[in-house]
């Protein structure tokens, strides 16, 4: 991280740490947890590019704390985070939370850096804007990095939720190594990445969302204006790649409809932008078969349709495509899950195979199993192509304390 967002917040600890003081003859309720990972990526094929590996051991660390007062109503929360890997950029550190949140009838008002989660959708994430995507911690764009944000909300029975959202720091997405498989040709720095905006990062941008139900509808409105989380990339004929940060602004719906075992779902975005304005969506439903057999098995079936009209610009390959998938949630005391699911390119062979599995053992212990397999790969496809060889099994075990 920036050594000026260190240094905020080790002024922002100190701070709350004398109002904590000032506090101290209130009731606190304090709890920490800290979560040991060893995890195995292994990746079966031979690499595409030189100097890339098969064999991925890392240890992740993430410490949590928590302590509230004033009967709930004030709380400071934080969560660190911690890998070593054997690609230099996939070792890294981040702080996921710290922030200190203040509760008051219709109003909630929190300060710091905190991870903020919107849209329904299970194959594309469309309007979750705004914490930028931990890129060499996962494929599927779901791990975030701290958003450093003031964030209101206001609270009404009758009109729903107003979340306002100051956003005065951009932090840049992170790219595999020369040693790290999932990357592209050249190996790119976040470094060099450049920003539209004269105040680069420090450009100060802003968010709104609206959310509300009205019986079985649950919708949510946003809209976002500042520096994308995604870069820009174009390539020349020599394979050098141009990317930047741009200005945008994003308008979001999400829409989840409940109607018995059914869930329908929607995410739609509208982006404008100098280097081009598009529409994208990701339409479905997921149908459960619940209590099975009488033991609390449920089975959900999910089916999703990807649009992007971005073409050659969109940093992800999901442009015409459909998801199947099926969720197994055996809801016993071991929380044993699996999610089995996989996507296919309407306008070419393209396919993109996933298996994800947990289950608990005893009290402290977590087991992961997770693959992804990229199958038939159109040469033409602008980002997948670089990942055809990059099919992988990883397993993590994890201890908590």
């Amino acid at each position: 991280m920036n050594q000026k967002i260190i240094l905020n917040s080790i002024i922002f600890i100190l701070f709350l740490s004398t109002i904590h003081a000032q506090n101290k003859e209130k009731k606190t309720n304090q709890d920490f947890e800290l979560e040991v990972e060893a995890e195995y990526r292994y990746f079966y094929n031979d690499a595409t590019f030189s100097n890339q590996k098969q064999h991925f051991p890392s240890i992740a660390f993430t410490p949590e704390y928590s302590v509230d007062w004033n009967k709930g109503y004030e709380q400071f929360n934080v969560t660190g985070f911690f890998r070593l890997d054997v690609d230099d950029e996939r070792t890294h550190w981040d702080i996921r939370e710290l922030y200190y949140q203040k509760a008051k009838k219709s109003w909630e008002l929190s300060i710091g850096l905190k991870k903020i989660y919107w849209g329904v959708a299970e194959s594309n994430h469309l309007v979750d804007i705004i914490n930028q995507t931990d890129a060499v911690e996962s494929f599927d764009g779901e791990d975030k990095l701290g958003q450093p944000m003031v964030q209101f909300t206001y609270t009404t029975n009758k009109l729903g939720s107003f979340d306002f959202f100051y956003l005065p720091y951009h932090r840049k997405r992170t790219f595999s190594g020369a040693k790290g498989r999932l990357r592209f040709p050249v190996f790119i720095d976040k470094d060099d990445l450049q920003y539209e905006s004269g105040a680069e990062e420090w450009r100060q941008d802003l968010a709104f969302r609206w959310k509300h139900y009205f019986g079985a509808f649950d919708v949510g409105l946003t809209h976002f204006y500042g520096n994308g989380r995604e870069p820009l990339f174009t390539f020349d004929q020599q394979g050098n790649i141009n990317a930047f940060y741009p200005v945008i602004n994003q308008t979001g719906l999400d829409l989840q409809i409940t109607h018995n075992a059914f869930l329908w779902k929607f995410e739609s975005i509208y982006r404008t932008a100098k280097a081009q304005d598009f529409f994208a969506m990701v339409v479905g439903l997921e149908f459960t078969f619940s209590n099975i057999d009488g033991n609390g098995l449920d089975i959900g079936l999910l089916g999703e349709y990807l649009y992007d009209e971005r073409d050659e610009l969109a940093l992800n390959a999901l442009q015409n495509d459909m998801f199947f998938g099926s969720r197994i949630a055996f809801n016993d005391t071991q929380d044993t899950s699996i999610l089995i699911g996989g996507i296919s390119d309407l306008e070419s062979s393209s396919k993109i195979f996933s298996i994800e599995a947990s289950r608990r053992f005893g009290s402290s212990w977590t087991a992961e199993i997770e693959a992804r397999i990229f199958s038939s790969i159109d040469a033409n496809e602008f980002i997948l192509s670089n990942f055809q060889e990059d099919s992988f099994l990883r397993f993590s075990l994890s201890k908590f304390f």
